[in-house]
């Protein structure tokens, strides 16, 4: 189903949006659930977006277990999956679809890490400084449940949420190689795998004394 500028599939990615997604360098990536509990709130869309601007909504179906080319996309080494606030979609990626997805970029932590000017680093508020674009996050807590009958509203909200990570991203890149920390953000970014084992295990404050 085409839906303005971006494309709603169900359950997975048809396999010619796979091999296109496959060829990408970088994607974006970003999830809608039912709460922010990954182990009692499921999985409802997965959204993706490439350099080319193509965004594609995932809807994932109330007790489904996997998603082959999704899979297969999110665990290929060669194309970088670039997230805002990774911890959280990496951890409920994998108890709901068995995806442990690699490589990994966050803007969350590189706008951390970078922008400690601000104590603001959501992605409204990242995207409007990097972008000059307003996110409307109107229908941030809503019921995604209901995948079959979401609003254009709501599939247009989870669809702006990976159209501008990339280009924020690259800009993100540049300041912290400016200042130094670009080494320090990727070593982050190859520890979030392991904090998200973590979390997934219920593990807290480990390394408080």
């Amino acid at each position: 189903m085409e839906l303005k500028d971006f494309q709603v599939c169900e359950r997975d990615l048809p396999d010619s949006l796979y091999q296109e997604y496959l060829q990408a360098e970088a994607i974006a990536v970003d999830t809608e659930t039912m709460g922010l509990i990954y182990l009692r709130d499921r999985l409802c869309l997965v959204q993706l977006c490439d350099p080319q601007g193509r965004v594609t909504v995932i809807r994932i179906v109330k007790g489904q277990a996997d998603a082959p080319n999704l899979k297969n996309l999110l665990e290929a080494r060669q194309v970088l999956k670039v997230f805002h606030f990774a911890r959280f979609d990496l951890a409920t990626l994998q108890q709901h679809l068995d995806i442990q997805v690699r490589p990994i970029f966050c803007t969350k932590i590189a706008s951390k890490l970078a922008r400690t000017y601000t104590n603001r680093h959501g992605l409204k508020e990242l995207v409007l400084e990097l972008e000059q674009v307003e996110l409307d996050k109107t229908s941030q807590s809503s019921d995604w449940g209901n995948v079959a009958n979401l609003s254009d509203e709501q599939l247009r909200y989870a669809a702006n949420d990976v159209r501008y990570l990339l280009s924020a991203q690259q800009k993100l890149i540049t300041m912290l190689q400016r200042e130094e920390r670009w080494e320090l953000a990727q070593q982050c970014f190859e520890a979030l795998p392991v904090i998200v084992t973590l979390d997934l295990l219920q593990y807290k404050d480990i390394f408080e004394h």
